[in-house]
């Protein structure tokens, strides 16, 4: 039986590095998979992740209103899957959530997640939310805040460099907009010693 799998962590841990990774192990064994990352996240251009290190890959850019468990399932029809890789899950819907369990389910194809758990104001977004109540599997993937403990929580930035702690959740930017740090550092704001 497949999973429904979450892997997630602050910003700039690896998380597209390492589902590139995992994609690329299946393309070399000859495997089939679909990779999907949502389309409100451009900064690698349009249908497209990519790692701070330079891997990247063609990906489904998936909205908002999407049926992910329909737009799966014909993808499984042209071809049988043997993966399904998503980036940025954090921009999931619950619903969306669910029909990716239920693609899971129902085919026998793990679906692996991979996105940021809370935002810049210590809370979970509703597409991590769901999957940390339902994925069969959870990994945190770890980075470090510039103290040297875990980097747990995601603090906005402005064009200074100072903390920012109001604003709509959603505001795409890379490490000029958002640096990764521990509680501590994220209660206090601070993002240099």
């Amino acid at each position: 039986m497949a999973k429904l799998y979450f892997s997630f962590a602050a910003m700039n841990a690896g998380k597209s590095t390492i589902l590139l990774q995992a994609n690329h192990n299946y393309l070399e064994r000859g495997m089939h998979t679909h990779v999907l990352t949502a389309a409100i996240d451009d900064r690698a251009g349009a249908g497209k992740i990519a790692s701070r290190i330079g891997l990247e890959a063609k990906a489904y850019p998936f909205e908002a209103s999407d049926d992910l468990y329909q737009h799966l399932k014909l993808e499984n029809d042209k071809k049988p899957l043997d993966a399904v890789f998503l980036d940025e899950a954090q921009f999931l819907s619950e619903e969306q959530v669910w029909q990716l369990a239920r693609f899971a389910d129902e085919f026998s194809v793990p679906v692996l997640c991979y996105g940021l758990r809370t935002d810049f104001q210590g809370k979970l977004f509703d597409g991590s939310a769901a999957l940390l109540a339902i994925a069969d599997s959870l990994r945190e993937i770890r980075t470090i805040c510039w103290c040297g403990r875990k980097a747990s929580m995601v603090l906005r930035i402005d064009e200074k460099g100072t903390a920012v702690k109001t604003g709509e959740q959603i505001n795409i930017g890379g490490d000029d907009s958002y640096v990764s740090v521990c509680r501590q550092h994220w209660v206090s704001g601070e993002t240099r010693g």
